[in-house]
């Protein structure tokens, strides 16, 4: 099994003091060293602790020597494309996690930024966490199997008011959705 605890680390942009602090109880720089190079062996005790500090899946932090994986060769910096001095595996933004299900609204026709054959992944919500959706985009339920689709533009009680992304649509009132689905990636082929 391959170690991925400095990959997703550095995606984050911690650094080992800032994981060993984030661990409950917390550890020490040193030792979070020793479990990313194998070291120290990373018990299952030791992932659960980590992955809750990083706020991931503990399974995550693990991937099988014979699957291939996708590697970070690159990054586009200010004076443009630079080679990265080691590769590292690519993470998902989906793979941080977080709370909620996962769902991909997938597009068939162009709405407003989205173009046919994107994939939208959204991360769904409780109604009451509807405020950290404030201003983005978000997939509401509606009665009758029907959804709403558009900008979170406003919530007041049980409504939540939502703009569609094409231009001179009307905003869209949905009263005590059971959830809020909010847009958290967009997959697009080019």
């Amino acid at each position: 099994m391959i170690n991925r605890i400095r990959d997703i680390r550095k995606d984050k942009g911690w650094t080992l003091a800032d994981l060993a602090a984030a661990c409950s109880p917390p550890t020490t720089a040193q030792t979070i060293g020793r479990l990313e190079t194998g070291m120290r062996t990373l018990s299952l005790k030791w992932m659960e602790r980590i992955a809750a500090a990083l706020e991931i899946e503990p399974e995550l932090l693990v991937r099988s020597e014979s699957a291939a994986y996708p590697q970070v060769v690159a990054t586009l910096a200010a004076s443009g494309p630079e080679a990265l001095a080691n590769t590292r595996d690519a993470l998902l933004a989906t793979d941080f996690g977080g709370d909620g299900v996962l769902m991909v609204m997938t597009v068939d026709y162009p709405h407003g930024e989205y173009r046919s054959g994107d994939q939208l992944w959204l991360r769904q919500l409780a109604p009451e966490d509807a405020g950290r959706a404030i201003n983005r985009d978000v997939l509401v339920p509606r009665k009758a199997g029907r959804f709403a689709f558009g900008r979170l533009i406003d919530r007041k009680a049980n409504l939540v008011g939502i703009l569609p992304p094409g231009h001179g649509e009307k905003q869209q009132v949905v009263d005590n959705p059971p959830w809020i689905a909010v847009a958290e990636m967009l997959v697009r082929r080019l």
